[in-house]
């Protein structure tokens, strides 16, 4: 109750700063009103009745140009508080009022559709920001929040027709974004296995924007599914030119590119691979493969020689793991090393696998859209710390 007394004494300040500016005009003209509506409305408030208060402040101040503005901010507020079916009320009753400059008329109009879009009335909501686009009212906001509409809705043939008008208004370069929209055009083409419409997307994504990785990522998926393996490698290879961050995702296909090829070298490609792109997923299946073919003893050297450098709690679980099946005696020694790899594993699992390079938001699965910052592209897997090297201890020459 004490917050909706805090919400409310802007509203009262801002009334009787209207009522005080009406009775200075009423004292020049030689009349001094009353105005008990207004210690009506404080007195509701003192005593916790804040509906009452609400009604008698909207009645109170009358809607012209003077007060449009204290019923905008009492409607922000009160959609901001989740209170959406009283912001709907004020904003739909400015609208109504036919004595407000256009200007203002829209400004309400485009909080009426902030109010639609809280309640998840997006149909209603998008009629409104239309309608300020048609106007030239707020057409910047209003575009915005329809690209945030289709967004939800994913229809991205509309967000690519609003993404095009926004272009005058971007502060950014708006590449980034209608590439993502291609690939997630060329997402459900491939989905329905229309593989020409698939392409056809991820060209125009890569003519928008020439370092959107995600669609060469798609191209080498769907070079595999064509069982064309040699260009899907191909592919690969140029996303993992582009740095370690996106070889988590294209590993596993980038291996069954390598098998299906009948590539006997696998476990060289893959070493090669690691020593100028290290990451964790990686590792991990190089560390496999060696096990298999070296042995356990080398598996546990190549886990070494990587945590001497990057401090990585899957490689340390793994290495714990592989310790402990390696100790054929030794039950008490057996048994702390399972103790220690219960407690990385528990860990692992509560350490993010990706995070949002702009507002830090983590996640365990990719996520193309942000959905914290609702930005593009910038969700990436977490690579694990360097580990700095100490410098050699000084030791002076001997006389």
């Amino acid at each position: 109750m004490i917050e909706v007394l805090f919400l409310l004494l802007p509203v009262a300040a801002a009334s009787g700063w209207w009522l005080a500016r009406r009775e200075m005009r009423s004292r020049i003209d030689g009349v001094t009103p009353t105005h008990p509506d207004f210690l009506r409305g404080l007195n509701y408030l003192l005593e916790e009745q804040p509906d009452k208060a609400i009604d008698t402040f909207l009645k109170l101040a009358e809607v012209d140009g003077e007060t449009a503005e204290t019923h905008l901010a009492l409607g922000s507020l009160f959609r901001r508080r989740g209170e959406v079916d009283r912001a709907i009320r004020i904003h739909q009753n400015l609208v109504e009022r036919r004595n407000l400059s256009p200007d203002l008329r829209g400004f309400a109009l485009f909080e009426l559709g902030q109010d639609f879009m809280r309640a998840g009335l997006l149909d209603r909501a998008e009629g409104l920001f239309s309608e300020l686009v048609e106007l030239g009212l707020h057409r910047q906001r209003a575009l915005q929040a329809l690209r945030d509409i289709y967004q939800q809705e994913r229809d991205w043939t509309k967000c690519l027709e609003v993404a095009e008008q926004l272009k005058p208004f971007a502060e950014h370069s708006m590449t980034v974004e209608i590439a993502q929209y291609h690939c997630e055009l060329a997402e459900d083409a491939r989905r329905k296995g229309d593989s020409a419409a698939a392409h056809l997307q991820l060209r125009l994504a890569q003519e928008a924007d020439a370092r959107c990785v995600r669609a060469v990522m798609l191209e080498g998926y769907m070079a595999l599914e064509a069982r064309d393996p040699q260009r899907a490698i191909r592919l690969f290879r140029r996303v993992a030119d582009r740095g370690a961050a996106h070889i988590p995702e294209i590993l596993p296909a980038l291996i069954e590119s390598m098998r299906q090829l009948g590539d006997s070298d696998i476990l060289g490609q893959l070493e090669t691979l690691a020593c100028h792109h290290p990451s964790p997923p990686l590792v991990l299946n190089l560390s496999e493969l060696v096990a298999r073919s070296r042995g356990v003893e080398a598996a546990l050297d190549l886990l070494a020689d990587y945590l001497e450098r990057y401090a990585d709690l899957a490689a340390l679980e793994r290495l714990l793991d592989l310790q402990a099946r390696q100790l054929a005696d030794g039950a008490s020694v057996q048994r702390r090393l399972r103790v220690a790899h219960a407690v990385a594993h528990q860990l692992l699992m509560r350490q993010p696998v990706y995070q949002c390079e702009k507002c830090g938001f983590q996640a365990r699965t990719l996520h193309w859209h942000c959905p914290s910052c609702k930005c593009w592209g910038t969700v990436a897997p977490v690579l694990p710390e360097p580990i700095p090297v100490e410098p050699e201890p000084f030791k002076p020459e001997p006389f």
